[in-house]
C-alpha cells in the first residue's frame, strides 16, 4: 500500500483483535440458525467464514459485530466478553455487502461522517479521512460522489469509512460479491495487504471457495448451523473431514462404499456397480458404509502402476478450462471428475461416449467423517 501512516501504525502495536465465540446460538423464532457453535480466531489473523447460503455464516459474523443478540453462549474479543456489549463499545467495526454510502456526500465525507456524528473537529476528521482513503489508494478521488466511481472504488471508500474507528477487528460480508472476475482478484489481493499491514483481525464471510482459499489463514467451513471443518486453506483443501466439506471445496470426488475387510491397515471397500476400492485406514468394522474422497487432479487415464485403485466407465463430458481438461466419467452410479493437464489430454483425447478408465494411487484415496 505504501502509505507512510499505515506504515507507522502497523508498526507501533501488536496484532490485535482475537476472536472467540463460545457455544454461540442464535434463534428466530423457533429457527436455529446457529447452533452451539465454537470458535477461536487468532488476533490479527484472516478468517473467512465459507458456506452455502443458509449456513449460518452472515448471523455468526452479525453477532460478533452485536448487530443481532446471541441467544445462547458467549462472544470476546482479546478475552474480553462483549456479548451485551453494543457495536461501538466492541472494537469492531462492519463493512456491509451494499457498501451503504451516501449517495449526496462525496467520498472524503463519506469516510469523514463517523468522526463529524463523534463530534470530531472539521479539520481534524478530513485530515483523518483523507488519511484513510490514502490507505485504499483513493485519494485522487476524494470529492468524487459514488455514483462516479466503478464497483471497486466504492468497495475501497466503503473499507476506508470502517476503518475511521480504528477497529480491533474488521468484519466483512460477502464485500466482493458485487465486483467482476477481474476486479474481484484485484480487490482480494489489496484486502490480504491491507490486513496484514493493519495488524488487525479480518472476519470475511463468502460463498466462494476461490476467494477463502487466496484470502484466509483461517476457513471455517459452516453446514446447516454448524461448524463442519476449521482450519488453513491448505488443511482444509487436501484434509477435508466430511463429505459435505469434500463436496463444497471443490475439486474432489466424493464415492460412497461398504467395508469389505480391513488387513494391512488398509480397508476394502465394495462400492457401486460392483467396484471394489482400497484405503489407507484400519481398524474399520466389516460392514460399514463409508464415504471416500480423491481430488480430481489426483485421477489419471489408464490401468495405473502399482498400488492404484481402478474404475471404469464412459465419457459424459468434456469440458476445456485452458491449463486443463476436466473430464466427467459416468462409472455405474458414480460419476468420476479428472481434472486433466491439457498436453496429457491432447496427447490421445477422448470424446463423450468412449469407454475410458481412470487410476490413482491409494494413498490418494481418503476415508471421511460422517458428522
Amino acid at each position: 500500500m505504501g502509505d507512510p501512516g499505515l506504515s507507522n501504525r502497523s508498526e507501533a502495536r501488536s496484532p490485535r483483535g482475537a476472536v472467540e465465540a463460545v457455544a454461540v446460538t442464535k434463534r428466530y423464532d423457533r429457527t436455529e440458525a446457529v447452533k452451539a457453535v465454537t470458535l477461536k480466531i487468532p488476533s490479527g489473523s484472516y478468517c473467512c467464514l465459507l458456506g452455502p447460503s443458509g449456513c449460518g455464516k452472515t448471523s455468526t459474523l452479525r453477532m460478533i459485530a452485536g448487530h443481532e443478540a446471541v441467544s445462547e453462549g458467549d462472544i470476546l474479543i482479546d478475552d474480553q466478553n462483549v456479548t451485551d456489549l453494543p457495536p461501538a463499545r466492541r472494537g469492531t467495526a462492519m463493512m456491509f455487502q451494499s457498501y451503504a454510502l451516501f449517495p449526496h456526500l462525496d467520498c472524503l465525507d463519506n469516510v469523514a461522517f463517523s468522526l463529524r456524528m463523534r463530534g470530531v473537529a472539521r479539520a481534524e476528521r478530513r485530515r483523518k479521512a483523507l488519511d484513510l482513503l490514502g490507505v485504499v489508494q483513493m485519494t485522487d478521488y476524494a470529492a468524487r460522489r459514488p455514483s462516479q466511481l466503478s464497483g471497486g472504488q466504492q468497495q475501497r471508500v466503503a473499507l476506508a469509512r470502517a476503518l475511521t474507528t480504528n477497529p480491533d477487528v474488521l468484519l466483512l460480508d460477502e464485500p466482493l460479491s458485487a465486483l467482476d472476475p477481474f476486479l474481484r482478484t484485484r480487490v482480494r489481493a489489496e484486502l490480504k495487504r491491507l490486513q496484514a499491514d493493519l495488524a488487525i483481525t479480518f472476519v470475511h464471510v463468502t460463498h466462494s471457495q476461490e476467494e477463502a482459499m487466496a484470502l484466509a489463514d483461517q476457513v471455517v467451513v459452516m453446514n446447516d448451523g454448524r461448524i463442519e471443518q476449521s482450519g488453513s486453506a491448505r488443511e482444509v483443501f487436501n484434509s477435508p473431514r466430511t463429505p459435505f466439506v469434500a463436496r463444497f471445496i471443490g475439486g474432489h470426488n466424493v464415492l460412497a462404499g461398504r467395508v469389505e475387510s480391513c488387513s494391512g491397515g488398509r480397508a476394502a471397500v465394495a462400492g457401486a456397480g460392483g467396484s471394489r476400492l482400497l484405503v489407507p485406514a484400519g481398524g474399520l468394522a466389516g460392514g460399514s458404509e463409508v464415504f471416500l474422497a480423491v481430488r480430481s487432479d489426483r485421477i489419471r487415464l489408464g490401468e495405473g502402476e502399482g498400488d492404484s485403485n481402478v474404475l471404469e466407465g464412459r465419457v459424459a463430458a468434456i469440458e476445456y478450462q485452458g491449463a486443463r481438461v476436466r473430464v466427467t466419467l459416468a462409472c455405474a452410479a458414480e460419476e468420476l471428475l479428472l481434472d486433466l493437464d491439457e498436453a496429457v489430454f491432447f496427447a490421445g483425447p477422448l470424446a463423450p461416449g468412449d469407454w475410458a478408465k481412470a487410476c490413482w494411487p491409494v494413498a490418494e484415496t481418503r476415508l471421511l467423517q460422517s458428522l
